[in-house]
């Protein structure tokens, strides 16, 4: 009698550690899914891209939210819900999401003062990278050579000297920003005619620029095509344009409740310099390599994933 109770004690704590060990693995396995956004052109696919394989890799599940339209759309998805994370440039939020109008030209004070803001939005910002992909405006260099325009004053004088004699390349979201066309004009003191003014996807402007449907028009500085396709960086001579340091963010229960993902994007964010990005936008752009496989091989060069 005294065997069989024994046995029956033994038999039930074996079946209360079984429990409890499957108990603690479901805890500790589960994780929460992370939805991973981006803007719709190459760099912000690549940064998306580098943020799914990074989290991945550290063994949460992610699901791909890339490739939106527009950054007040992938903004509103992050402020409700519908996005966890994705990476932020700090003068498009001081401008354009905080609605400030003095551009700021330093890093450190843009990075501060969008960081402090969204605190009261309920959104985290992480480190910055050092790469700053602000503005430009373009033009190709043989013509830039030929007419003597080195900067966005040179640009402006001579469009003022011969209305309509540019074309004038920009994107949708360039006609509408606060650091946009408009502010662009009124700064420099020029107006783009309304039959000069081609607006077109960000994705085709470089090309067009290239096969002479435009004269000028704007650009983003670490494009890997600006030096492919031989193209001049006008100076912003009037320090018109902000800097755009870009930062992973995320909503502030996000982070509280996965805080080891800070860790792992602060030091991603560490390592992109301007020359470093130029490259891998060259990569997808000119060598026609994909955004996830241009970031794959980037993360195992740093040893980031295995």
């Amino acid at each position: 009698m005294k065997s069989i109770t024994m046995k029956r004690m033994a038999l039930m704590l074996s079946l209360i550690l079984v429990l409890s060990v499957a108990l603690v693995g479901c805890g500790s396995s589960e994780k929460e899914v992370i939805q991973v956004g981006s803007k719709d052109y190459t760099e912000q696919l690549i940064l998306g891209q580098i943020t799914l394989l990074a989290l991945e890799d550290a063994g949460f599940e992610v699901e791909d939210k890339t490739n939106v339209a527009g950054s007040d759309k992938v903004r509103s998805a992050l402020i409700n819900g519908d996005l966890d994370v994705y990476w932020e440039y700090t003068g498009t939020a001081w401008l354009m999401h905080l609605q400030n109008d003095v551009a700021i030209t330093d890093s450190v004070e843009a990075y501060n003062l969008v960081k402090e803001a969204d605190d009261a939005n309920g959104l985290v910002w992480l480190d910055y990278a050092p790469f700053n992909n602000t503005y430009t405006i373009m033009m190709r260099r043989e013509d830039s050579e030929a007419l003597g325009i080195a900067s966005i004053s040179d640009l402006a004088a001579y469009m003022n000297e011969n209305p309509d004699a540019f074309a004038f390349g920009v994107d949708h979201e360039f006609t509408a920003r606060p650091d946009g066309l408009p502010a662009l004009e009124d700064t420099y003191g020029f107006k783009v005619g309304e039959d000069s003014l081609a607006v077109m996807d960000a994705g085709i402007l470089y090309k067009s620029l290239l096969e002479d449907q435009v004269d000028t028009g704007m650009g983003f500085s670490t494009d890997g095509r600006i030096a492919a396709y031989d193209f001049v960086n006008l100076e912003d001579d009037l320090a018109f344009f902000p800097v755009y340091n870009p930062a992973p963010v995320l909503r502030q229960e996000t982070i509280d409740a996965n805080p080891e993902i800070a860790d792992i994007l602060n030091d991603i964010a560490s390592k992109l310099d301007n020359d470093t990005m130029i490259e891998m936008n060259y990569l997808v752009d000119i060598e026609e390599m994909e955004p996830k496989a241009v970031a794959e091989d980037w993360l195992r060069e740093q040893g980031i994933i295995e």
